[in-house]
């Protein structure tokens, strides 16, 4: 076996451990009962209108959540990546950082907002009761999580925008207006990205139970969740995880069968993009698309602000968590490394193609980002929690395993896109010379790809500084992350020590991208 073949081979045994034998060990878990096959837990969740009740809210808000994104996040996606509005780019940044930080943060920056001690209470009182109870619910819930996993729609518009064909373009303006060509070609042409985006927001959406918990709307994943940390029944939290997976892997069938031939290699088109001048519009465009980021993305992130405008807010956060502070940072720094050489593995075999089970790799990678978190920690806890395996389970080792499980298919997209861009001639010429695989990837595939693995690695980096539903189901004791220790302590903690422990996570997740933008913009001087 060439070195090529085993580093690949290792890659997937890697995230076969990671990811799909906890998933298969819970499912084991759920219908063995003392050794015996048995499926009383599935006919306790089949028998209970409870348990049906919660599945139909978890569909409804996915499903509102995902219909509010696509709706808002088209259009907007339309005007950043196409028309002539100023401060796109900034407005692409403000957008986005609702889906780089927790969801519950965003809930909690609302509810500093709406809630009863919120900024619109204290000026106007009577609104109170009204906006509080409005929040805790079904409408809160579709306000927070369509405001979190809008980027997902608006970046995805964005970039398939980029890959059609401006000519058709050209060749229908000549008959219609910009309304028409976006009606008839463009939007048409990128259907497939606008799909895949809602596809997503739906599954994690589905699969959220974070702000749903704490806005007090009882969905499914809350129900797993429950069975496990407050009941500690192994079988009943598998068995109400498996519908989730079930749903899951079914609506990706979609994306397997449909749309994964057009996202593997995402090129712009040749030719100049087309520009919508907006013209006399181009004012009221500008002042409506700043409205709605101001109370999108402004106004809760300002609540956050207020409410923890005090030093000693935030000398207690920092006294309170600032060793989850350095785990977090600690973690995320080596879950986004070991993402990103796995991701590399992964992505040269989908790419390369050099196994013939190229494509059940990459559907394994998709089918485990979008299962719910609280599966993965399930299957995870299902798998390593034995006598034999604490020197996995009992560290942080389980930790960074639930990243890899979870986040492969981010580095490993963005490497298949990164190589997609290289010329096969290249490797090949250094093959022919006499080079070995690892020498290749060392001085010909990794610097022309450096780029883009430094944005896998930023990307696999806020995601796992971001995680909370992995790290909350399996962390040791005593090794908790800032979100974790964020949740743990929104049950009873002072709001402002909240509001402060909020915006040192926000303040550590925007920094490395503030600093990608400062390097970006002296380079561009310097050439």
């Amino acid at each position: 076996m060439t070195v090529r073949l085993a580093v690949l081979w290792i890659a997937v045994v890697i995230l076969a451990v990671a990811g799909l034998v906890p998933l298969l060990t819970m499912f084991l878990q759920s219908v063995v009962v003392d050794g015996q096959f048995n499926l009383s837990f599935y006919a306790q969740i089949v028998t209970s209108s409870r348990q049906w009740s919660l599945l139909g809210n978890s569909l409804i808000l996915a499903s509102l959540t995902t219909l509010g994104t696509t709706l808002v996040g088209l259009p907007l996606g339309i005007l950043l990546g196409k028309s002539d509005l100023p401060l796109r780019r900034t407005f692409i940044f403000l957008f986005t950082i609702p889906l780089l930080i927790p969801p519950y943060v965003t809930a909690v920056s609302w509810f500093d907002v709406l809630g009863r001690n919120g900024l619109l209470s204290k000026s106007y009182p009577s609104l109170a009761a009204t906006t509080s109870s409005w929040l805790f619910g079904l409408p809160g819930c579709v306000l927070v999580l369509s405001s979190t996993f809008l980027p997902v729609v608006m970046i995805l518009t964005i970039t398939f925008l980029k890959t059609v064909n401006p000519h058709l373009e050209e060749a229908a303006r000549l008959s219609s207006n910009w309304f028409g060509v976006l009606k008839g070609v463009t939007v048409p042409l990128a259907r497939s990205g606008i799909f895949l985006a809602s596809l997503l927001v739906f599954l994690l959406s589905l699969g959220e139970f974070g702000v749903p918990m704490f806005l007090r709307y009882n969905v499914f994943p809350v129900e797993a969740f429950t069975q496990f940390s407050a009941f500690f029944d192994y079988g009943a939290a598998a068995a109400a995880a498996v519908p989730l997976a079930l749903i899951t892997c079914l609506v990706l069938l979609l994306e397997a069968n449909f749309l994964r031939e057009k996202t593997y290699q995402l090129r712009p088109a040749s030719g100049a993009a087309l520009q919508i001048r907006l013209g006399r519009l181009r004012n009221v465009v500008f002042l409506t698309v700043s409205l709605f980021c101001i109370v999108l993305v402004l106004l809760p992130l300002s609540a956050l602000l207020v409410q923890s405008a005090s030093q000693a807010a935030y000398t207690e956060a920092i006294w309170r968590a600032g060793d989850s502070l350095l785990r977090s940072l600690l973690y995320a720094a080596m879950g986004a490394s070991l993402l990103v050489l796995l991701g590399f593995a992964t992505g040269y075999l989908i790419h390369s193609r050099a196994l013939g089970i190229c494509r059940s790799v990459d559907t394994l990678t998709v089918v485990l980002f979008a299962m719910p978190s609280t599966v993965i920690g399930i299957g995870l806890i299902s798998l390593w929690n034995q006598p034999s395996t604490t020197f996995i389970y009992a560290t942080p080792a389980i930790i960074l395993l639930g990243y890899i499980a979870q986040y492969t298919a981010l580095s490993s997209r963005i490497t298949v896109s990164t190589l997609s861009q290289i010329p096969v001639s290249m490797e090949e010429a250094a093959e022919i010379s006499g080079a070995g695989w690892l020498r290749q990837v060392a001085l010909i595939i990794a610097p022309l790809a450096k780029r883009g693995l430094a944005g896998a690695w930023l990307v696999c980096y806020i995601f796992c500084l971001r995680d909370t539903g992995i790290t909350m189901m399996v962390y040791p004791p005593g090794r908790d992350t800032l979100p974790v220790r964020i949740f743990s302590l929104m049950a009873n903690g002072p709001p402002d020590l909240i509001a402060a422990l909020c915006i040192i996570l926000i303040l550590c997740t925007l920094l490395p991208l503030s600093l990608l933008a400062v390097v970006i913009r002296l380079k561009r001087q310097e050439s």
